[in-house]
């Protein structure tokens, strides 16, 4: 049995785990975000500085390298031809842009002509969005910062006016290479990856339990192990020791039950016996038919009190085997001794067809007979209940008629009599050990033989229950099918 943590150490575990979490992963997304902000920011103040020096020709700002081109590459450039100028990137996208500032500032309202090259994309400058009278150099920032968005190493071709045409290299500022790192990504697998976690260990705990107890459920319908081991938090443990504890004690109370019969039955043979013998010597007739009656009774009585203590034993191993072919099997039985004892088969289901257009009426079918119904069961205690029920249909309702049915999880074996005279509430009232009826005075019995089948439903995780039928009383047995 594997050790395990408490389930309230797991539980602050957990809670400090995801507090710890959390705040990591929003540390990542906000540092992340800021970072990003700053190196917008930056970009777009480099991109407002840097139209001041193309328009005064001053020096450029830091990371800026700004080169006149020659006539010829101008030329090119004055056509729109970037993607034939030296040393650009490879394929080239070139991206159009055109500034130009407010027309009430003479100066400001010089135009600035753009060529963007860049190795993987054309930049979408028509979604910047500019406030009417916004300074020129405002534009340019906005484009450079734009720039900075995307990963990617765009070289730059401008003309202010009718200056001469520049070659701008500000790789050093809104490039990839200088783009922090997004780590908001990373933030979030982490989060995933957490999660992930911690419900796989609140699942491992929780399925521990629910194997227990399904373990525990099929126990006594299915049988199971002398003692259980779990593995799982450190309570689940404690919960098992006390189970393994009680089964002991009720195997051992059990156990001595049913020793102390046996040696009660073994050791009233003997004088049994005896009474027998000396009962056969008695010349008159009536009194020696009593007594021999009465040692019948008295044996007989034993050997129901065995056969409800080996019921409640449960040592008979469940199997596979077909419910039909068995109850098939002990009502032939009782045929064949003449005994009033019938199976009733099912009803077969009439179903309609659709209706057609080269048929006058809907068609109609049987549905095919029923297969097989197999369960997983023990046979001899089951054939024992199915017995019973079937014994006390004659004794007191002078015939039984045997149904079987079955749904996905349940078989139900139904044994119907002709009338004993009793309600089902007045049946439900004898199902406890050595209780009879009223109009039970003048049959034998000992009142166990109904509480012999209930225990019996109870092993195979069903129950007995009775209603009213067509002809009499209904006893129905329902078991589980796996």
């Amino acid at each position: 049995m594997s050790r395990g943590l408490r389930l309230k150490t797991l539980g602050v575990v957990l809670i400090l785990a995801c507090f710890a979490t959390a705040l990591g992963t929003t540390w990542l997304w906000f540092s992340s975000t800021r970072a990003w902000q700053a190196h917008l920011t930056r970009s777009y103040v480099t991109g407002v500085a840097l139209y001041e020096t193309l328009r005064l020709g001053t020096a450029p700002p830091e990371g800026i390298v700004v080169t006149a081109l020659n006539a010829e590459n101008a030329g090119l450039a004055s056509q729109g031809a970037f993607v034939r100028l030296p040393a650009i990137p490879a394929p080239a996208f070139v991206t159009n842009v055109s500034i130009k500032g407010p027309g009430r500032d003479p100066v400001s309202g010089e135009s600035l002509t753009l060529g963007i090259v860049s190795n993987n994309l054309q930049y979408a400058v028509s979604e910047l969005v500019s406030n009417e009278g916004q300074p020129a150099a405002q534009k340019f920032g906005n484009v450079t910062r734009l720039l900075a968005t995307y990963c990617s190493e765009p070289i730059m071709f401008a003309r202010m006016g009718t200056q001469p045409w520049v070659r701008v290299d500000g790789r050093g500022v809104w490039g990839c290479g200088v783009a922090p790192r997004d780590l908001r990504l990373a933030a979030v697998l982490v989060a995933l990856v957490a999660l992930a976690i911690f419900a796989t260990l609140v699942r491992d705990n929780s399925a521990h339990f629910e194997r227990f107890a399904r373990a525990l459920n099929n126990h006594r319908r299915l049988g199971g192990p002398q003692s259980y081991e779990a593995q799982g938090p450190e309570e689940l443990r404690d919960i098992v020791q006390a189970v393994n504890s009680y089964l002991e004690h009720e195997r051992a109370q059990l156990s001595k039950r049913a020793t102390v019969l046996s040696g009660v039955s073994h050791d009233l043979g003997t004088p049994a016996t005896r009474l027998r013998l000396r009962t056969a010597l008695i010349k008159e007739a009536e009194l020696r038919e009593k007594l021999e009656a009465d040692i019948d009774s008295m044996t007989e009585m034993i050997e129901s009190v065995l056969t409800y203590t080996r019921a409640e034993l449960n040592e008979e191993t469940p199997r596979s085997l077909s419910l039909t072919s068995l109850v098939e099997a002990l009502v032939a039985d009782y045929q064949d001794l003449d005994r009033p004892v019938s199976i009733r088969a099912p009803e077969r289901v009439m179903v309609e067809g659709g209706r057609s257009v080269f048929a006058a009426s809907q068609g109609h079918a049987t549905l095919p007979e029923a297969q097989r119904i197999l369960v997983t069961a023990r046979p001899v205690s089951l054939k024992r209940a199915i017995s019973n029920l079937i014994e006390n249909a004659l004794k007191y309702g002078r015939r039984a008629s045997v149904e079987l049915t079955a749904t996905p999880d349940h078989a139900i074996i139904v044994v119907e009599d002709e009338g004993s005279g009793m309600s089902a509430e007045d049946i439900e009232a004898v199902v406890a050990p050595f209780k009879r009826g009223e109009n039970t005075q003048a049959i034998d019995g000992f009142g166990l033989g109904l509480t012999i089948v209930a225990t019996v439903a109870e092993q195979h995780g069903g129950s007995l229950h009775f209603e009213s039928g067509r002809h009499g009383l209904r006893a129905c047995l329902e078991i589980c099918r796996n």
